[in-house]
């Protein structure tokens, strides 16, 4: 009697591909559909049942640059470095904005997708990714205002103009690289969604958003250039109001957020493995 033949089954099991760094451009590549869609999840998940949607893209800083200006302008008297106190805050503040929102986001990012990291493979570096690229679009939103700024208070702009994209791409590098480290620490220690908004607050003084670097003098001038976003900051300013640039405090900050973006990758890739079992 003839034994029945029993085919045999591959079974194939899908294990993420390491480069450089331990990650695979060429599998993130792969993956940027997914990315895309984490990306449109969180914009919808973020205006959610909103009267004003992406209006508050706008809101936020605009209020908050005329509380600056009224207390910090007015009252204060803080210098400007000789432009209009509004226009100075509010270059500042859309892209501070961007960076404490990103942070904000890609920190719990893991955490809001736990569901989806004990079931299915996909690079985890996409969610805190995918939070740092959602802000762009309110920044750009954010944007509309600054225009209307220097408009009134007729500030034209320069070629200088022209290389602002590059210390918003810096700005992108240093909240990843910083919301790697914070993703992957807060899948163990849930401590860091208490610890971030008090991070973020004590950041906010120890930047250029409110005041110059032109009034830090000393080792305090020494130690606030090696915050990344004092350079980013205040080339930003520069490029948008046509006042040249800042190449040293440009290349400090470009050194400083290289470095925290590759120890941050470095950081999350140790520990990825790691995710779907702890959280």
């Amino acid at each position: 009697m003839e034994r029945a033949r029993v085919p045999h089954t591959i079974t194939r099991i899908s294990r993420p591909r390491r480069g450089a760094l331990g990650i695979s451009l060429s599998e993130l590549w792969s993956y940027r559909d997914l990315l895309y869609f984490f990306a449109w999840k969180e914009v919808k998940i973020r205006y959610k049942q909103t009267v004003l949607g992406g209006a508050w893209a706008v809101i936020q800083p605009l209020v908050t640059m005329i509380v600056f200006t009224l207390v910090f302008g007015g009252l204060v008297k803080m210098p400007s470095d000789g432009v209009p106190y509004a226009v100075f805050s509010y270059s500042g503040l859309i892209l501070w904005t961007y960076f404490s929102m990103s942070l904000a986001h890609s920190s719990g990012s893991l955490l809001s997708n736990a569901n989806l990291l004990s079931k299915i493979y996909f690079p985890r570096i996409l969610l805190p990714l995918s939070s740092c690229l959602v802000g762009l679009i309110d920044y750009v939103i954010a944007s509309s205002i600054l225009v209307v700024l220097l408009v009134y208070f007729h500030i034209s702009a320069t070629a200088w103009i022209l290389l602002v994209p590059l210390p918003l791409v810096l700005c992108f590098l240093l909240a990843s690289g910083i919301g790697f480290w914070l993703s992957a620490a807060s899948v163990k220690y849930r401590d860091v969604s208490y610890a971030v908004p008090f991070f973020v607050q004590v950041l906010l003084f120890a930047s250029p958003v409110i005041y110059p670097v032109s009034i830090v003098s000393g080792r305090y001038s020494t130690l606030l250039s090696l915050n990344p976003l004092s350079g980013i900051m205040t080339n930003q300013r520069a490029f948008i109001l046509g006042s040249g640039a800042d190449w040293g405090s440009l290349a400090i900050a470009t050194i400083v957020t290289l470095l925290v973006f590759v120890l941050g990758l470095m950081y999350f890739q140790r520990y990825e493995k790691e995710f779907a079992d702890v959280i």
